[in-house]
């Protein structure tokens, strides 16, 4: 009976944890909400973090299976470890710093039951503001193509051929298609082919883990593909920081896969040293600008939460349950919205941020019973998590 269920169950969101105590507890939230009326499970790994991810999901998610690592065993170890307990025809990876839709799932798994000669399956992925992010869906990176990445040859002709690879553009954002390379923030596969190709490669640099296992997989002769019809909330986004010590990453991440499936190329060297000089020239004269909202909007029906976050933010909050009437945002532009999820759905929050992209609109979320708001105001930064005073 147990053989049965094991290779009956249709899914499992393995989540790998290293402190991000408050995202996690709000992608562990979107993601029951998102496996309701499925039979799936969640297998949450904790890669020994000092923060109290652990005693978090032991009092608030104790149904969740909890792995507790007694060190940081790194992405491809950690997910790999989650994997090995997993008991569903499908398995997700997926970053906690992640917020899934209510339909997420369900959208996938139909699509993954009616392809042949599935690999890997991605879906859109936005940032914290609700902007499309563009490794959702990327080509093999060739030293050529990892040129085009490095140097932002990519921005000059968007519909370049020659230039469009690395962001695979020659789909649009909104259109399901092969792809070559997806994202290890949010990945969903058969298990059982997670199994035979080994996972994620142990001995991979950063970077270059999610790269490896799309190629290992495409190699098989199998479909990698970009689903669209689902977005994907991802705070981090691109969010290490774009320094000296990301290039030099980034180059040993391209020079590991080189070497593991072609051979190492010197020409990936040059064009990596010219391509850094254009990288380090385009940060130069780049400055970022700071995002500070000149008042709130929060979407909930809860007037003392209002009060806790007048009181705290030392800023005006409108409260409003009505969210659909565009007169009400469109008068607002350069707000601060804040989502309570005990009145707004995921998926709604999604459906909102796509929606207002162009109203300079930055995002918070108050996860359901819980005492603190977070979100991002840029894909650069890791975001920000506001604990609320008396809630």
């Amino acid at each position: 009976m147990s053989n049965y269920y094991i290779c009956h169950m249709q899914l499992s969101v393995i989540i790998l944890n290293y402190n991000v105590r408050y995202f996690l507890e709000l992608c562990v939230l979107s993601v029951q909400q998102a496996i309701k009326g499925i039979d799936a499970e969640i297998i949450v790994v904790d890669n020994n973090s000092p923060d109290d991810s652990c005693a978090m999901m032991k009092q608030r998610f104790p149904d969740v299976q909890l792995i507790e690592n007694k060190d940081n065993t790194g992405f491809p170890k950690g997910n790999n470890i989650g994997v090995a307990a997993a008991k569903g025809k499908y398995v997700c990876i997926l970053n906690p710093d992640t917020v899934v839709a209510e339909d997420t799932f369900i959208k996938i798994l139909t699509f993954a039951e009616g392809q042949n000669q599935l690999g890997i399956i991605g879906s859109k992925l936005i940032d914290g503001r609700g902007n499309f992010l563009p490794e959702s869906k990327r080509g093999v990176p060739t030293p050529w193509v990892a040129f085009t990445k490095v140097g932002g040859l990519y921005k000059l002709l968007p519909k370049s051929e020659i230039l469009n690879k690395y962001y695979a553009q020659h789909l649009d954002e909104n259109q399901t298609g092969l792809t070559d390379i997806l994202v290890g923030a949010f990945m969903v596969m058969e298990r059982e082919l997670y199994l035979e190709v080994g996972g994620f490669d142990e001995d991979c640099f950063m970077y270059s883990d999610d790269i490896d296992l799309s190629y290992t997989v495409l190699k098989r002769g199998l479909h990698n593909y970009y689903f669209p019809e689902t977005a994907v909330i991802h705070y981090k986004g691109e969010s290490t920081v774009k320094d000296g010590a990301y290039m030099k990453r980034f180059r040993e991440a391209m020079q590991f896969f080189y070497k593991k499936h072609f051979k190492q190329s010197l020409v990936f060297d040059m064009l990596m040293r010219v391509g850094a000089m254009f990288f380090a020239i385009a940060k130069k004269n780049k400055k970022g600008v700071a995002v500070v909202p000149r008042h709130y909007i929060l979407i909930s029906a809860d007037e003392k939460l209002k009060n806790v976050l007048q009181k705290q933010l030392q800023k005006n909050v409108l409260l409003t349950v009505d969210f659909i009437k565009d007169a009400l945002f469109l008068q607002n532009e350069g707000a601060e919205i804040i989502f309570d999820n005990s009145l707004i759905t995921f998926g709604q929050m999604i459906a909102f941020m796509e929606k207002y992209t162009s109203l300079n609109f930055t995002y918070k979320i108050r996860p359901a019973s819980a005492n603190f708001i977070l979100g991002s105001n840029s894909s650069n930064d890791r975001g920000d998590v506001i604990v609320l005073e008396g809630i």
